[in-house]
């Protein structure tokens, strides 16, 4: 680790942010290099978290530590198999849901942004990301101020385009609206997506899988969405409802024609390789029946540069 740096944010009002030359990512798909994942030692299903525990609920699951922990190692070692580099935020006391690092910060080209969390066993996490960041001197855009927004509504999703979407409960409008500002401002569009709560983050509706191909639950996502992607040029493979709420969406490209994507969502394993895609489908069933996944439980530090 290298000394912390002397400034809390880089963003340059108006515009004009330089690029760290390590960190940051312009896409979705560049070539994946350092990832940021959360730890499992804390984890477990809360009651009333989300619409997928209530229905782990209904079923009548149970949450076993131990085959959590091998679907974890699981998914690391899928990581590992693909050359990138793993880092793993410090697990704290009081933070049930710190293993989704997805949503306490999120990576853009200029650096992090720390966002705010929600519900109240969760605010505490950005305390653990910011120290990451500032003890391995990683720049930090800014950090949101004007109300809730969590990073699995965000996705950079190519060089000049990104989205926030926002359901009012986990991010909020203004929240959306600030961040869009900072995009604008240097020179970028960020298209800030409503939708309904039901379905928690917008990952679980969407997701990138390759350059201009995303993972898309149409039947849940307004139609101006679709074609909205459609308009930046981004293909859209059909995943089912029920998928989707089986966190089916929630996949990470690793670049390269590569992409990770939960062991249960075999059809869009399916779609994927016959795009020519190599698949890495590590089973995180017992983790996401607690409402996350994949994407979920990371956050991409460094990729390629695409633009």
């Amino acid at each position: 680790m290298r000394g912390a740096p002397t400034r809390l944010r880089v963003r340059v009002e108006g515009g004009g942010t330089p690029r760290p030359n390590r960190w940051g990512s312009d896409s979705e798909y560049g070539l994946l290099r350092d990832v940021l994942v959360g730890p499992l030692d804390n984890f477990g299903w809360q009651a009333g978290a989300n619409a997928v525990i209530e229905r782990t609920r209904r079923l009548g699951l149970a949450y076993d530590a131990a085959v959590a922990r091998r679907q974890y190692e699981e998914m690391i070692d899928a990581y590992a198999q693909a050359g990138v580099t793993v880092h793993t935020l410090p697990a704290e006391d009081g933070l049930p849901y710190q293993l989704f690092a997805r949503d306490s910060s999120v990576m853009t080209p200029w650096g992090a942004v720390v966002m705010q969390l929600q519900k109240p066993y969760r605010r505490g996490e950005y305390a653990a990301c910011l120290r990451f960041y500032l003890e391995n001197d990683i720049p930090i855009f800014d950090m949101i101020t004007a109300g809730n927004i969590e990073g699995g509504d965000f996705m950079v999703l190519k060089p000049g385009v990104a989205i926030c979407g926002y359901s009012g409960e986990r991010s909020c409008e203004a929240a959306v609206r600030q961040l869009k500002g900072w995009f604008e401002a240097e020179g970028w569009e960020l298209y800030a997506y409503p939708f309904d709560p039901h379905f928690l983050h917008l990952d679980v509706q969407l997701g990138m899988v390759a350059e201009d191909l995303a993972a898309v639950c149409v039947e849940a996502v307004e139609p101006n969405l679709v074609e909205w992607l459609r308009s930046k040029g981004i293909r859209v493979i059909d995943v089912s409802y029920g998928a989707a709420m089986n966190l089916g969406t929630n996949v990470v490209s690793l670049g390269a024609e590569r992409v990770l994507i939960p062991a249960s969502n075999k059809s869009l394993s399916a779609a994927c390789r016959a795009e020519g895609l190599t698949v890495f489908d590590p089973d995180v069933s017992m983790i996401a029946a607690g409402g996350g996944a994949i994407h979920c439980m990371c956050q991409p530090l460094r990729r390629d540069p695409i633009g």
